[in-house]
């Protein structure tokens, strides 16, 4: 995909580094993302207009930590070093890094002690995000400290002359009050780029890719209705029409009525080749005494391509895959140095014999609120683009243990319940994620004369820009008060309902 401009974000295994791919295009720059092994000749062939080197969880003095290409450093790309990149820089040019016995992090205050491009406009004393324990002792030759923490004696340096600058705190994180401000600095102030990054450019070029990569060859398209999948699928048939059928598999583990209104939607609304595949007994019987998490998401994520690669087969001869992933899959998966949280269906449960030629993935690299976005500028009717995010595995994640029929029955009435209630209160675009989940866990109850020992069903609501980290939406009361009401008289073999308050991190959104 060519830009007129680009930023390269080296990856060193952060887990939330690649929030610094969000806050770069939010300010209208694009980016891409590479991994640290990266060459200096691939670097310098590519025409970045700067490099920002992620954080990471390693030490940078070990032996066995990732490091970059010495030879970037002199390629004269202005460099902005975060975190474990800030270290990195340090380590590199010869300033010493070492252990702190305080080990600092959260919201921490900071001081600006020099004039500094990238503190350009920002306040002398404010507030950042730290999240270390090893600390920059002293930096480099020729580099300057520009500002300090009360217990970080570096919490910024800088070089002008060789364009090379470093924070020791997280600017990509919300919780550093100016960190917007500072990544605009060094994106346009210090780079010098202009700005011309826009959904409709991303469109246009997308699109444009899209029909080179795909030629006159078939696509099938893993669609479940959801917005990613939805989105992506629109982007391919704009590509490429009719060489374009996609598969949409019913295994059973949707939300109530969705797999009707996906029919509706795509085969009479937006005109494209649809097969709607009823799988529901094929999966339910391969996750029969499943119970562990990763488990089912592998057998589901296997279980999809496999009816894929059937489909195929009936329809004649098919290069390629396309799939609604989107970067929070990509990252959640393992990415880099950075540790697997939860394999996604269409990421980490690829089985190694995918039976295509390739895949395509139109917004592996971007986030769901920009997919919202897309699906916005793409003309998609607001019920599809702010649909409620569902994971590959659909309900078999939201059932803790075993999947059966009969969970799958009572969590969907429950669940429909909840959606019915938060769009009752006006509170279906106020919360970015909502649910229900069936715990797996019994408890005794009285109802009416009698004693139960029932299931207990699970809210799960969350607020959040990038699905990277969240907070548990405040429902007020009187709503949850319904919705539990609902859910104990209308639900059968329910007695229990409760609330999780939990954010992200510590907790993922979804329970598995």
């Amino acid at each position: 995909m060519e830009q007129k401009e680009a930023i390269l974000i080296m990856d060193f295994g952060g887990q939330y580094s690649q929030l610094i791919a969000r806050r770069v295009r939010e300010v209208s720059v694009y980016c891409e993302i590479k991994s640290f092994r990266t060459s200096a000749e691939e670097i310098a062939s590519s025409g970045y207009k700067g490099i920002i080197f992620s954080g990471g969880p390693d030490t940078v003095y070990d032996q066995s930590a990732p490091k970059c290409d010495p030879k970037i450093f002199s390629l004269g790309i202005p460099i902005l070093g975060i975190c474990y990149g800030a270290q990195l820089i340090a380590f590199s040019l010869g300033g010493e890094t070492d252990s702190s016995a305080v080990r600092e992090y959260g919201k921490t205050e900071f001081q600006i002690t020099a004039d500094s491009l990238l503190f350009r406009g920002i306040e002398k004393e404010s507030v950042c995000w730290m999240s270390h324990t090893v600390y920059i002792k002293t930096p480099p030759a020729g580099f300057h400290i520009t500002a300090v923490s009360a217990t970080c004696p570096v919490a910024a340096m800088e070089n002008p002359e060789r364009k090379i600058y470093a924070t020791q705190f997280h600017p990509e994180v919300e919780h550093t009050v100016h960190g917007k401000e500072i990544l605009r600095n060094f994106l346009y102030s210090i780079c010098g780029c202009s700005g011309d990054w826009k959904m409709e450019s991303f469109i246009q070029s997308t699109v444009e890719q899209l029909k080179w990569t795909i030629g006159n060859k078939n696509v099938i398209c893993a669609l479940s209705g959801g917005v990613d999948s939805s989105v992506a699928a629109t982007l391919v048939h704009q590509a490429v029409g009719k060489q374009l059928t996609c598969i949409f598999v019913d295994h059973g583990l949707l939300r109530k009525g969705e797999g009707d209104e996906v029919e509706r939607v795509f085969r009479r609304q937006f005109d494209m080749n649809l097969i709607r595949v009823d799988a529901k007994s094929r999966f339910l019987n391969r996750l029969k005494g499943v119970t562990e998490p990763e488990k089912k998401r592998k057998i589901i994520g296997e279980e999809f391509i496999r009816v894929f690669e059937e489909e195929a087969k009936k329809i004649g001869h098919v290069d390629f895959l396309c799939q609604g992933t989107i970067y929070p899959d990509v990252v959640e998966s393992g990415t880099g140095n950075a540790a697997v949280i939860k394999s996604h269906h269409n990421v980490g449960g690829l089985p190694k014999d995918i039976g295509f030629t390739g895949l395509v993935e139109p917004l592996r690299y971007l986030f769901k609120d920009e997919v919202r976005t897309v699906g916005t500028e793409l003309g998609l009717p607001d019920t599809l683009v702010w649909r409620q995010p569902f994971p590959g595995p659909g309900l078999a994640i939201r059932i803790l243990g075993e999947v059966t029929e009969e969970k799958l029955s009572l969590l969907k009435d429950a669940d429909a319940i909840f959606r019915d209630e938060i769009a009752k209160a006006g509170l279906d675009r106020k919360i970015n994620q909502y649910f229900a989940v069936l715990t797996g866990i019994k408890s005794v109850g009285v109802m009416g004369d009698g004693r139960t020992y029932d299931n207990t069903v699970a809210l799960r609501a969350v607020t959040t820009s990038d699905f990277m980290t969240a907070d548990w939406a405040r429902i007020p009361y009187e709503v949850l008060e319904k919705v539990s009401d609902r859910v104990i008289n209308e639900v059968k073999n329910v007695n229990r309902v409760v609330y999780d308050i939990t954010s992200k991190p510590p907790a993922t959104i979804e329970w598995e």
